[in-house]
């Protein structure tokens, strides 16, 4: 059993709340940890046919079963549910009775936003930290390794896999990416030609770590712009994609208004651009921007994991000062708690050059006096101080 660093937010959110919900992307781990977690209460998947018509035909007979309380799997397979819930949970709001999980954002949060408001806590479980992986593997994995594997949990279940083996794994992806457009983008929208949405999916795979072109998507797919942000609102609902904004205080210059598109796994990101070994991605030109998304959405998780709202964000100006990553943060100086801004660069490389001195000290630039520490996180594997810039290996990132 994979340790999971959200239990800690999962178990605090069921003692407040008399409903809790946790969403995330299809084979993120939802369903084993809540199992694992709730195991005294009934668990009922509602993408069972069989379950499903019971509650369509006779919604009170199906609840009656569970007044109790129970595990709701992929709930948004029965809008109506959360109508139900309000109504038992305004009876009895027992704290922790009701778990109700999904894999498509949109569906469950306009269920919850009408009947659970003020009644539900919730999270949102993507695929693996790099922590938890650590935890897990009983090799010293390479960075390459890593960002090719990405964070499934299912990737790291297979003896192949956990040792190593990158061959399992890319039968994985292409059985999810199948799935995933037969089950999700079939419910959420009316496409016509699957290859043309398939198409979307790697340009978008191409585009990772850089500035969102709706325009020049939707050119090179041969689709309209309405239609490409339509299709790239289902990525984001299925938690495949995560759009980056930026940072939105003025500091009296032109800013950049467009967010970065990353995908939320490496790993599936990879194989949709056809790279399938380690000595490739070690060559490919998109390999910096593999590891920015890494690093990216590793922050990402850890605000999740955590139960707090993302608050991430990067910096672009139109005089060429930028940071990957940029995050309000706490410093306490003199005995006084401090509002600062923590800059982040993002650089690959395995060694650090002066080059990379010189990136991250602009990087905080923009910021002036309120700029935390300087940081730059980069791919070799030690963590130290120089310059007055906090050089952070990859392999001790947020432990």
């Amino acid at each position: 059993m994979i340790n999971r660093h959200i239990t800690t937010t999962l178990l605090r959110l069921a003692k407040s709340f008399p409903i809790l919900g946790v969403t995330g992307p299809r084979q993120s781990g939802k369903t084993t940890l809540v199992k694992k977690l709730f195991g005294d209460k009934p668990y009922v998947s509602l993408e069972d046919p069989d379950q499903r018509a019971f509650a369509l035909e006779d919604p009170k007979g199906f609840l009656k079963r569970f007044e109790g309380g129970a595990v709701f799997d992929e709930a948004q397979r029965w809008p109506d549910l959360f109508s139900y819930l309000q109504g038992m949970v305004d009876e009895d709001r027992q704290a922790g009775r009701f778990i109700v999980t999904g894999s498509q954002q949109f569906s469950l949060l306009a269920g919850i936003t009408q009947s659970l408001a003020g009644r539900i806590g919730m999270s949102r479980l993507l695929p693996l930290q790099w922590s938890e992986v650590k935890d897990l593997s009983k090799i010293r994995i390479d960075l390459d390794q890593q960002i090719l594997r990405g964070g499934y949990p299912a990737i790291y279940t297979t003896h192949q896999s956990h040792n190593g083996n990158l061959e399992a794994s890319h039968d994985w992806f292409a059985s999810y990416i199948t799935t995933y457009i037969e089950r999700d983008v079939r419910q959420l929208i009316n496409v016509q030609d699957i290859g043309l949405f398939q198409r979307f999916i790697r340009l978008c795979a191409a585009r990772t770590g850089q500035l969102l072109n709706i325009e020049a998507l939707a050119n090179e797919t041969g689709i309209s712009a309405s239609r490409a942000r339509a299709w790239l609102s289902v990525l984001e609902t299925s938690d495949l994609v995560y759009l980056l904004m930026p940072y939105h205080r003025n500091f009296g210059k032109r800013l950049v208004k467009s967010p970065k598109l990353y995908f939320v796994d490496t790993g599936l990101a990879a194989w949709l651009l056809g790279i399938r070994s380690t000595e490739m991605l070690n060559i490919h030109p998109m390999r910096g921007a593999l590891f920015e998304t890494f690093i990216v959405i590793e922050h990402l998780k850890e605000r999740y994991n955590q139960g707090l709202a993302p608050d991430i964000y990067f910096w672009r100006d139109s005089n060429g000062l930028e940071a990957d990553l940029v995050y309000e943060t706490i410093e306490v100086l003199e005995g006084q708690s401090v509002s600062k801004l923590q800059t982040i660069e993002i650089k690959s490389g395995t060694t650090v050059t002066s080059d990379y001195v010189k990136a991250g000290k602009k990087s905080g630039r923009f910021a002036g006096d309120e700029a935390a520490q300087l940081k730059l996180i980069y791919g070799g594997d030690d963590s130290f101080e120089r310059s007055g810039i906090y050089f952070t290996s990859w392999r001790d990132l947020l432990s």
